[in-house]
């Protein structure tokens, strides 16, 4: 049996100022960056073999700050836009609190909750996971299978995607699911890719920042 340890990116600038984020790279805040310390923290004592990231730098620098923290750094690295975070199309940039007065709560709240509605030239979270998962499955999870622990640094909805598969999750549970900025999600899974023990760490109230209604960034 092997570990897959999951995290989501610190918080990003866009994070902080409520805005739709998707694939625009913006860096980490200094609180995203004690995030990953935090995270990393709790996962020293697992030796990994090797390490998936988006394309994205908010992805890839929590994923370097966490290596650096465990005493990792020199283990091989891929990076694909398959694990980025979900495209938020002509949404992207904008102001969530803006965008909700321009277009109308509703009309907001079922393009960001819904699992198959997508932002005008966007992606829904079905479309996210049509092209995460094939990539999990295709790249992480044979390693995983052949017993080497796998460190994935990636966004709230490719992560979520990934998720909901190991976890078996309708596509209303996952609506439901939110993952935490820097918390790591630990799977134990075993050579039938059968998760076997999954373990969630939550960062101290003091060091988390304020949660958010929604997952989605």
């Amino acid at each position: 049996m092997a570990l897959l340890v999951l995290i989501r990116h610190g918080q990003s600038q866009w994070n902080l100022e409520n805005r739709f984020t998707g694939w625009i790279d913006v860096p980490l805040t200094d609180l995203g960056r004690q995030e990953a310390r935090q995270g990393a923290s709790y996962i020293k004592d697992i030796r990994f073999v090797k390490a998936y990231t988006s394309a994205l730098q908010r992805a890839q620098e929590t994923l370097h700050i966490v290596l650096d923290v465990i005493g990792q750094s020199g283990i091989p690295i891929k990076q694909n836009q398959a694990l980025n975070e979900r495209h938020y199309g002509d949404l992207q940039g904008l102001n969530k609190t803006e965008t909700a007065k321009k277009f109308g709560d509703q009309q907001v709240h079922l393009w960001r909750r819904s699992y198959d509605i997508a932002p005008p030239n966007g992606e829904s979270l079905k479309d996210t996971a049509a092209r995460t998962l094939p990539y999990f499955q295709t790249k992480i999870m044979p390693e995983v299978t052949a017993g080497r622990n796998i460190l994935v640094v990636a966004h709230g909805n490719s992560l979520r995607s990934i998720v909901m598969y190991l976890d078996q999750l309708t596509k209303e549970q996952v609506l439901e699911l939110n993952i935490p900025t820097g918390a790591p999600i630990v799977y134990e899974i075993d050579a039938q890719g059968r998760v076997v023990t999954k373990r969630e760490r939550q960062l101290p109230a003091a060091d988390a920042p304020t949660p958010s209604p929604h997952p989605s960034r």
